[in-house]
């Protein structure tokens, strides 16, 4: 059975439990739309919580306020408008929308977001379907784009497409492997296999950049974080042919000191006035997991979890 209730949350008054007994989360009314908690009942929580941001809201400053936020690409002045701001809230029988205000205020561009989230009956499935809508008189591109920032101390894994000899059905390249200013593989909080790529969190990394980021097109269409035997898998499903962000990625990956970002992308789009676009993601939780550490332990321990997932990717 799935119960909602409104509750305190960290200073917020007005956030929302969602469980159906085997998973629970928490959705910030107050700012957001951020799902902030999401953890097996009474566990710990698997997303991180920026320290000394619990409870705040109101003010032109941006907070990144930790969980899982809706964000717009391309990463301009308008990604990062301050969602400080109350939403408002729909309750259905199985989850919420939460919807923000129109970003009407400098630096928004009368974008307005908001974010469906849905339980299953049972199991840790969750369903989000976040929207942008496009409220101004003038076309706007944009893609969408959906960061879950992950406690500290756990490794980001994405799979590879898939393999084969050069011949005549493999002339073409099948991802990007992308670089930031800051990317560094010789850092070695990254892991390149060869069916699957790495990004430890580290809270004192010794590497050139504190910060490191990549991505990739992934059409398995799902990435992983472990952590202390636990491991959070989300799904996106993948657009073949679609014209994704970043010269080509719909998976992505960042870590600092403080955390590792699993990060997935919608295909870039053209909103006239008036028209949204949606991008949907999946999420599950599982326990139990033994040490990962290169391809062969993520195979045997990954691997077969996220094969239960494979038939519930809408």
């Amino acid at each position: 059975m799935i119960r909602i209730e409104k509750r305190d949350y960290g200073g917020w008054p007005n956030s929302y439990y969602l469980t159906n007994g085997e998973i629970e989360l928490v959705v910030l009314a107050d700012v957001g739309p951020r799902v902030t908690r999401y953890a097996l009942p009474g566990g710990e929580n698997q997303f991180h919580e920026v320290e000394g941001q619990a409870g705040a809201s109101g003010g032109d400053e941006f907070r990144l306020y930790g969980g899982h936020r809706l964000w717009v690409w391309p990463e301009v002045e308008r990604t990062y408008f301050p969602d400080n701001r109350p939403v408002e809230v729909t309750v259905t029988t199985v989850g919420a929308r939460f919807t923000a205000r129109v970003e009407s205020d400098t630096p928004g561009t009368a974008l307005q977001k908001s974010m469906a989230v849905e339980l299953s009956e049972k199991g840790s499935r969750v369903k989000l379907v976040h929207s942008i809508a496009n409220q101004a008189a003038e076309p706007t591109q944009l893609a969408p784009w959906a960061p879950t920032m992950l406690r500290a101390g756990g490794r980001g894994i994405l799979p590879f497409p898939p393999r084969a000899a050069m011949d005549r059905e493999h002339f073409q390249s099948v991802s990007p492997l992308t670089l930031w200013s800051f990317t560094d593989f010789t850092d070695s909080r990254w892991i390149i296999g060869k069916d699957f790529l790495q990004l430890v969190q580290q809270e004192d990394p010794c590497g050139r950049f504190p910060e490191q980021m990549s991505g990739l097109y992934n059409p398995w269409g799902w990435g992983a974080y472990v952590r202390s035997g636990e491991v959070f898998v989300k799904r996106s499903r993948p657009i073949p042919g679609a014209s994704y962000p970043d010269y080509g990625c719909n998976f992505e990956l960042f870590t600092n000191a403080e955390f590792l970002e699993l990060e997935t992308l919608g295909p870039v789009a053209t909103l006239q006035p008036g028209e949204a676009v949606e991008h949907t993601e999946l999420w599950w939780l599982f326990s139990g997991i033994g040490p990962i550490d290169d391809d062969d332990s993520i195979r045997s321990e990954i691997v077969p979890l996220v094969e239960r997932t494979a038939t519930s990717r809408s």
